[in-house]
């Protein structure tokens, strides 16, 4: 059985003001020729369908226009909600779209009941299991008191059980949205961390034949059977060297794996340059970079006059401008963007309570920062789930 497994479509998210919304709809019209031309049995789409709980009207018709199209082909399609998604809008309705063979799955509580395909080898059972965010479904899991790893683990118990109780040879395929180990992450994912833990191991999917995951943004291959399709545009330029793919998965008879990627279209291309501004304007290496999405990082000691409209006459796509002068003293002088770059919101925390004190944090307070920024992220979605 052949599966297209994308995900963290993201639909209504702009990239630095740009609106990505035609980008978006050529990316579903790709999907749609994509699984005809490879006579693929389902798509599968691993959470983060929206960019946020309550997306703009233009994202919802994009929506709605990919589903009908992918029912009129008649491709059976399998969604789960991501961490960007409501749960509850994008599930309406779920039930009964399944009869067009569109399958929502948004409801923890349904995570063990699967689609179940059947090719000339017998049946493919496909699980799908929404974003799972700890404080909201641990006692729907019974799960002991933790993060990501105990609710998905409890998950993936339900769905091992009800694989238990189907004809034998049944294989399995699971959808997930969760950061597991050994996944790149990049600057455009929204933090999932919980208690200070966010990722997961592969070895929770122990005993299912393909993981198709979401929440990633870049495609990777954490073992043969668990991996990450990577959003299909990019949505930061920390993407700029991400190859933008989807998986086509063939899933054998005795569950052997055989998966390749097919590369998604690309806008328009990203660079990320640095220099001073007489550099920039001047490279003749620069030429190809003429007609891309630019974030450019200047290096003059001196703020140059109106660095953003001088490049602009060059690099008419500029998007991004940082400042980061090459000086003596790098540490005074360093920008507060450089000084977050690549830092958690606990880790800025630590460092601000050392600034105004002139010693960090304990591990009691520690603990008192971790749990507050945990209340504030999960009073944030659950706002979002009952929005």
């Amino acid at each position: 059985m052949r599966f297209l497994h994308t995900s963290d479509w993201h639909l209504g998210r702009s990239f630095h003001r740009v609106s990505l919304l035609d980008a978006q709809a050529v990316f579903v019209d790709h999907l749609v020729a994509t699984a005809l031309t490879h006579e693929v049995d389902a798509v599968l789409v691993a959470g983060d369908v929206y960019d946020r709980a309550v997306p703009p009207l233009a994202a919802v018709e994009l929506f709605d226009r990919a589903l009908h199209r992918l029912a009129d082909a008649r491709v059976p399609t399998v969604m789960i909600s991501g961490n960007h998604d409501s749960a509850r809008r994008l599930g309406v309705g779920a039930r009964l779209i399944d009869h067009a063979g569109i399958h929502l799955r948004t409801d923890p509580a349904r995570c063990a009941t699967p689609v179940v395909l059947t090719d000339a080898h017998g049946d493919i059972a496909l699980y799908g299991l929404p974003y799972l965010e700890p404080a909201l479904v641990r006692e729907e899991f019974k799960a002991p008191k933790g993060g990501h790893e105990a609710v998905l683990t409890a998950a993936l118990d339900r769905v091992r059980a009800d694989l238990a109780t189907r004809p034998e040879g049944t294989r399995s395929v699971v959808l997930a949205h969760a950061f597991v180990a050994g996944g790149a992450a990049s600057d455009s994912e929204r933090d999932i961390t919980v208690g200070g833990v966010s990722a997961v191991p592969t070895g929770v999917f122990h005993g299912v034949d393909y993981a198709a995951l979401g929440h990633l943004h870049g495609s990777q291959t954490l073992t043969e059977r668990v991996r990450y399709s990577g959003s299909p545009l990019a949505y930061s330029f920390s993407e700029a060297d991400h190859r933008k793919t989807m998986w086509l998965v063939d899933l054998g008879p005795g569950g052997e794996i055989d998966a390749r990627r097919v590369d998604c279209p690309v806008p328009r291309p990203l660079a990320r340059l640095r220099g001073t501004l007489a550099g920039l304007l001047d490279d003749p290496r620069l030429t190809r970079h003429e007609d891309a999405w630019i974030e450019a990082t200047l290096t003059d000691a001196v703020r140059p006059a109106e660095p953003m409209a001088r490049l602009a006459a060059r690099f008419p796509h500029v998007l991004s401008l940082v400042l980061d002068p090459d000086r003596d003293d790098e540490t005074e002088d360093v920008s507060y963007a450089r000084r977050l770059e690549g830092r958690s919101d606990q880790e800025i925390a630590e460092d601000f309570v050392g600034h105004v004190r002139g010693a960090g944090p304990d591990e009691r307070e520690r603990a008192v920062l971790r749990g507050a920024f945990d209340h504030v992220r999960v009073d944030t979605a659950v706002r979002e789930v009952t929005a």
